[in-house]
């Protein structure tokens, strides 16, 4: 497990200073220091003496950035000041970076939703796109359109698409086994361009993809055989549209797309893999505006 004592971290003995909180504290501070832990060794540091309030920041904003909920976000900073004030009184960091750290601001912004007819074209256009015969880099152009189907498709956050492997897909059957936060599974409907991009993809495009060191298992690939990761994503996804397009949009828009049309929102819970439906009941609010946004630019009187 990443963090450990031999690793420069000292997080089973911070842990454990901390026993005296309840079971459930303790798990969720664990936790979150040791995905900080990755993220830092991801850049090079190997103990708290290397961390800066740079390097704190630049991981809550991509926490944020991945779409995790602003309690969490706040419940993680509390967490890096609990364990950066420990390192300093331990003797293990002359000055705490983590002095009055605080989550992001904007949790009170409504998600970014691209609009369902530029969805569409994108689609539309990748699909189109595969029928050329001798294509350049045809093989890009069908692992593309299978990671803008499954995501927006499926409303997946870019960890789970990444993580997709082939004994989690039903092809014949149409749904796809994702695994969320927490490891929850959750089994999803693929819909019948999402199923032919993806079958297209492993027949005709995924061999081109696989080196020596490919997982087996692994669908989604990049060019030097590994798992596709969220920055692989970022930049197709900044390649297939006009404009700039985080991941977590995509999963904005299928949800909203959704209740525009008139599913329940339970139902979009169940979709988004939502522990809570407070967390989900933020798409009310988007669809609230765009059907309030269209009210005035239509309605004579408006």
């Amino acid at each position: 497990m990443v963090g450990d004592d031999a690793e420069g971290f000292f997080l089973d003995a911070w842990q454990a200073s901390i026993s005296g909180r309840s079971p459930a504290t303790v798990l969720a501070y664990g936790s979150d220091l040791r995905r900080f832990v990755a993220f830092a060794k991801a850049r090079q540091r190997s103990s708290p003496s290397d961390i800066t309030r740079l390097d704190l920041r630049a991981f809550l904003a991509a926490e944020a950035n991945e779409g995790y909920a602003r309690a969490t976000l706040s419940r993680r900073a509390a967490s890096l000041r609990q364990y950066f004030d420990w390192c300093r009184r331990r003797g293990l960091i002359a000055t705490d970076p983590a002095s009055r750290l605080t989550a992001p601001s904007g949790g009170g912004r409504l998600p970014t939703v691209i609009g369902a007819s530029d969805l569409v074209d994108v689609l539309d256009e990748l699909h189109a796109t595969t029928l050329h015969d001798g294509l350049l880099d045809r093989e890009v152009i069908l692992r593309d359109l299978a990671v803008v189907e499954l995501l927006y498709g499926c409303g997946l956050r870019v960890s789970e698409l990444c993580q997709i492997s082939i004994g989690d897909l039903d092809l014949e059957g149409g749904s796809v086994l994702v695994t969320g936060k927490g490891s929850k599974e959750r089994r999803l409907p693929l819909h019948d361009l999402a199923i032919d991009a993806v079958r297209r993809y492993l027949v005709e495009g995924r061999d081109a993809f696989v080196k020596e060191n490919t997982p087996a298992d692994a669908v989604l690939l990049n060019r030097v055989g590994n798992r596709l990761g969220p920055r692989d994503v970022r930049r197709i996804l900044d390649s297939r549209f006009d404009q700039p397009v985080h991941p977590h949009a995509l999963r904005h828009s299928f949800a909203t797309h959704l209740l525009d049309g008139g599913a329940d929102l339970r139902i979009v819970q169940e979709l988004l893999g939502h522990s809570s439906l407070e967390t989900t009941q933020i798409y009310t609010h988007v669809s609230k505006e765009r059907l309030a946004a269209v009210y005035r630019s239509s309605h004579p009187r408006a």
